[in-house]
């Protein structure tokens, strides 16, 4: 679980977003990162049981900054207002699929996959997907998968709107080889985020999705 605090401190960073307030109250924010990193780390050990490539993994390395890059956007409001960390083979900047922690106030969840991946990775994973379609569907329609997760998600932003060169409209595989990421998720209140549940939580979601991670990364390892 992770500390009231640490929410508290999250929620008003998002109302004061500026350099002044962020010094000012930056003891906080150090108890808030350790309390998170205690956690991932945490996670890491409960799920190094299931997968090996955990053991290698360090908490602090798993996180993302909370300063955000503002070169290129109209927002520049200069800290993220969560805690974010990725789980996958070889850091956090692998090329491989991905376990991800997402704790913010009213807006936390647990997802995990591979995002916007770059064109030779997206080539082998529509392969896959077309090649092992009955292997993937068994996976992506198993009844703990779809009860937490539902589907992968299909958006504007994650999916092509039309199929993509050298695949036809009736292959039984084309709404998951539009994709251009391949990821899941799985909301999170804040209640359960401070609860003595939340580890558990987290690890058996991890697990649900573990048979797509692996799908996905036999992919990538071709």
């Amino acid at each position: 679980m992770l500390q009231p605090s640490t929410l508290k401190f999250l929620k008003e960073l998002a109302k004061n977003n500026h350099k002044e307030w962020f010094e000012a109250n930056r003891k906080r924010y150090e108890t808030a990162r350790q309390d998170y990193i205690s956690f991932v780390d945490s996670v890491i050990k409960g799920f190094c049981k299931k997968d090996a490539d955990f053991e290698t993994l360090e908490a602090k390395k798993c996180l993302f900054r909370i300063n955000r890059d503002v070169r290129f956007s109209k927002d520049k409001s200069p800290y993220k207002t969560n805690f974010g960390a990725s789980f996958e083979r070889g850091g956090r900047i692998s090329p491989f699929a991905a376990y991800y922690l997402h704790i913010e106030p009213g807006k936390s969840f647990i997802a995990g996959g591979v995002w916007q991946p770059d064109a030779d990775r997206t080539k082998k994973i529509r392969q896959e997907v077309d090649y092992n379609w009955s292997e993937f569907k068994k996976i992506i329609t198993n009844r703990k998968f779809v009860s937490l997760f539902g589907d992968l998600e299909k958006t504007k932003e994650t999916s092509l709107s039309r199929e993509p060169k050298g695949y036809e409209k009736d292959n039984p595989a084309i709404d998951y080889i539009k994709l251009k990421s391949w990821v899941v998720s799985t909301p999170l209140t804040d209640a359960e985020i401070t609860s003595k549940d939340m580890l558990k939580k987290v690890l058996t979601a991890f697990e649900t999705m573990q048979p797509m991670i692996i799908f996905l990364n036999e992919a990538l390892d071709e």
